[in-house]
């Protein structure tokens, strides 16, 4: 079951008991009535997932953990964790940190054995035109959830020098045939096949 939670700048995603990225920091009591909204409560969420670690798609994974929902974290991006903490402490705004000392690490290569265990069929892949610790989790279902990578169509109105990692980043998703992308600022991209 996939569902849609958009409950302040940043959507954001249930799939199968993992949650697929938050808002900001501050969004705790809007996220607890979105899930209500869509008939889930806290319990149904096992781990959560940010796409990369910029504070509006981080800003309550510390929350999540101290109340029990698991982290997952991508090897790559173990050094970015912390990223959000001293944009959120210069806000003023109540937070609390991610705890990555608690995560479940694993790799990308890892990702498809670790989402079965969930019941989830799919991977997911590093890709960091983003930023360097850019994630995106597809399907074998074709749902793809991207975060704030580069909706593909954009790619050419980049000069050559910028595009690199942007083509990249394309090609490792298109390869799996996506059907929908799914974005963290956008609305989603369908694709026919």
């Amino acid at each position: 079951m996939m569902k849609k939670l958009r409950y302040g700048n940043t959507n954001t995603f249930f799939v199968d008991g993992l949650l697929v990225d938050t808002d900001y920091a501050g969004t705790l009591g809007a996220f607890y009535k979105e899930l209500k909204r869509n008939g889930l409560g806290l319990a149904d969420i096992k781990y959560v997932l940010a796409t990369h670690w910029h504070p509006d798609h981080a800003g309550l994974i510390g929350e999540l953990q101290k109340q029990g929902v698991k982290l997952l974290l991508i090897d790559v991006q173990k050094d970015s964790v912390h990223y959000p903490d001293r944009i959120f402490e210069k806000d003023g705004l109540a937070y609390v940190k991610a705890d990555e000392t608690k995560a479940r690490v694993i790799s990308c290569g890892e990702s498809r054995d670790f989402l079965a265990e969930l019941g989830i069929d799919g991977e997911i892949v590093h890709t960091p035109s983003h930023s360097e610790d850019s994630v995106t989790l597809i399907l074998d279902n074709g749902d793809c959830f991207a975060g704030d990578l580069e909706p593909f169509e954009y790619v050419e109105a980049y000069g050559p020098d910028e595009r690199g990692e942007l083509e990249k980043d394309r090609e490792t998703v298109l390869a799996h045939r996506p059907k929908r992308i799914f974005y963290a600022h956008r609305p989603e991209i369908l694709y026919a096949k």
